[in-house]
């Protein structure tokens, strides 16, 4: 089989999510909320609009009114329409408080975003910008620009939002530093999709509901500060606002009580429905249905086709003129200076077209390390301090982050280990299939899902489209093994990494996805680089074997020289350490019985 056929397009699911706003609005607290913020919000747009009569008109016959019918509320001291004051003080309001909350949003997600994903200097720099942000006193900072600029509210409100950046800059990097290393991230790094689109699709959808708290939480605040600057006088006393209403309640609230009654219960409503709204909308969110699935008939699509090297292949001479992948002398290491420590030491192998590599050893022996170097994935503070990585003549070692990431994905691939840790829980599996593929290949969206249904039927899922429209935790880890390798092999690359990718599967999955492995390379002849401690899996699919201790190489050969009569003790050590019972045994001890090495052949 190939990876063209298998899935017919003529009936393609269409999935219909449980809506955000139908959840949203089942929570009573989100309902009331979001109705006392919409009945505020279309006050403060119609209010030109209602022939209110002028909030700031004063009229000394009329001062100090009772409510009735020409002042529904009443007057001030003043003579001044309470009613009128009250619908023109929200506008006012939510302009000061949305500019102090865009500013604040905007400056802090943005820079907590790009420092907790990228760290280093510009980490460094915004934490220190934002914690002398922290140590100014506010009321003394916007004293002082009432003093420059006047007292303007909205000025006023804008460098109040500045002073809010910490608010978000703090949350956001945070929650982006618990999941910058997960390994769906560095799946999608390996997958070929740029920083963008990875904090845009990736990042951003773990602090949404932190930051949709924080928001509301910072426009209340938003609102309370400027009805306090309000009242202190800070503002323009002739604005018709809520804090100029309270300043006026206060002082007159021993002739008339009810001119600090309305402003205060106004600016107390106001903030609590913003809270209420945060968190039902961030319980809306993160309660995903699971939604139905509606047959709709479409136009049938051609199978996908092949790519030109998906015709079975001959593994070619492991020559290193020849070589697809060429590493020289690498060296890995973490730190600088005297306390760096080195952890791969001059490592030198080359991978051939067609050829599958078995990089073998203990824990802790390097493997993982010299696959991440290739890569380009060294977790933070590693670095290749020496030698050569050549990937059909490019130096990758030398080669920029932009570079690294138009490789990955279609000339270069990797299969995690974990497969549960690697999908990204937020996204169904169809997108994290179909995403690479539009984004890598160019593809349209109904082309990438026909070819990902393809992909999926091909790596032995029963049913596709159930999977598709899955969300992990929904599947095996078996199952989303092969989710992974359909999602390696999408882009046709030239070069896979898997790194011990049946550790976590139950030895009958084992076996298979071993067996799909090699359909797939002979298929389409890509060069593998299998990452394993266990000879089994090397007896089975390999064509030549690395083995490396301490950092080191300690041997190269072809499998079945090492497997039989090896010329290092350590990699005999590793033999010996093999169960005799065990069904990954590279050599059986039942005569009856061939070995993994004659089935090969």
């Amino acid at each position: 089989m190939t990876l063209a056929t298998e899935v017919p397009t003529d009936v393609e699911p269409v999935v219909a999510r449980s809506g955000l706003i139908r959840r949203f609005l089942h929570n009573p607290l989100g309902l009331i909320s979001s109705i006392v913020l919409l009945v505020v919000i279309v006050i403060a747009i119609v209010v030109p609009f209602l022939g209110l009569p002028d909030p700031n008109g004063v009229n000394l016959r009329e001062a100090t009114r009772p409510p009735g019918p020409g002042h529904l509320l009443g007057t001030d001291s003043s003579g001044r329409d309470t009613f009128s004051r009250l619908m023109w003080g929200s506008q006012v309001i939510l302009i000061g408080a949305g500019i102090a909350l865009a500013i604040s949003l905007v400056i802090g997600t943005v820079t907590g975003l790009l420092a907790g994903y990228y760290g280093g200097w510009f980490d460094s720099g915004a934490s220190w910008f934002n914690n002398l942000n922290m140590a100014l006193p506010g009321i003394v900072v916007l004293l002082a620009v009432r003093a420059v600029v006047g007292p303007s509210v909205y000025i006023a409100m804008a460098v109040f939002g500045v002073l809010l950046t910490p608010a978000f800059f703090r949350v956001v990097r945070g929650a982006v530093q618990s999941v910058r290393n997960e390994l769906y991230v560095d799946a999608a790094r390996v997958s070929g999709l740029s920083d963008a689109r990875i904090i845009s699709r990736h990042i951003l959808t773990v602090v949404r509901a932190p930051v949709i708290i924080q928001a509301a939480r910072v426009a209340g605040i938003a609102i309370a500060i400027q009805a306090g600057l309000e009242f202190l006088g800070v503002t323009d006393s002739s604005v018709p606002s809520w804090g100029n209403m309270l300043n006026e309640g206060f002082r007159k609230i021993a002739l008339n009580p009810g001119l600090i009654l309305w402003p205060s219960l106004a600016i107390g409503l106001v903030c609590m429905a913003l809270v209420l709204f945060g968190n039902a909308l961030r319980d809306a969110l993160e309660d995903r249905g699971h939604g139905t699935t509606r047959a709709v008939r479409l136009p049938a699509r051609p199978a996908v086709e092949p790519s030109a090297t998906a015709a079975a292949a001959t593994p070619a001479p492991a020559h290193p003129e020849n070589a697809l992948l060429s590493v020289q002398n690498l060296k890995v290491a973490y730190g600088i200076g005297p306390g760096q420590k080195e952890v791969v030491h001059g490592v030198t192998l080359h991978v051939a077209p067609g050829e599958v590599l078995g990089l073998v050893g203990e824990s802790g022996s390097g493997k993982t390390q010299t696959a991440f170097s290739i890569l380009g994935l060294l977790p933070e503070g590693g670095r290749v301090s020496e030698g050569s990585i050549l990937f059909d003549g490019k130096e990758l070692s030398t080669m920029g982050p932009k570079d690294r990431t138009a490789l990955r994905g279609t000339d270069i691939a990797y299969i995690p280990q974990e497969p549960m840790s690697n999908l990204d829980p937020s996204f169904r599996i169809g997108h994290q299939l179909t995403v690479p593929m539009r984004t890598k290949l160019g593809l349209s969206k109904a082309d990438a899902k026909s070819r990902a249904l393809a992909l999926l039927a091909r790596v032995g899922i029963a049913d596709p489209e159930k999977t598709f429209k899955s969300y992990p935790h929904e599947v095996s880890g078996g199952m989303a093994q092969r989710v992974l390798i359909a999602g390696a092999v999408s882009c046709n690359p030239r070069l896979l990494i898997a790194d011990e990718p049946t550790t976590a599967l139950d030895v009958t999955v084992q076996a298979e996805v071993l067996d799909l492995l090699r359909d797939l390379q002979r298929e389409t002849g890509m060069a593998v680089v299998m990452v394993t401690h266990n000879f089994g899996v090397v007896a089975d699919i390999c064509d030549r074997v690395a083995v490396m201790q301490d950092g080191r190489l300690v041997e190269v050969d072809t499998v079945e020289k090492i497997l039989t009569s090896p010329s290092q003790a350590y990699t005999q050590k590793l033999l010996d350490s093999m169960l005799e019972d065990s069904p990954t045994r590279p050599y059986p001890f039942d005569d009856d019985l061939p070995s993994p090495l004659q089935a090969k052949e």
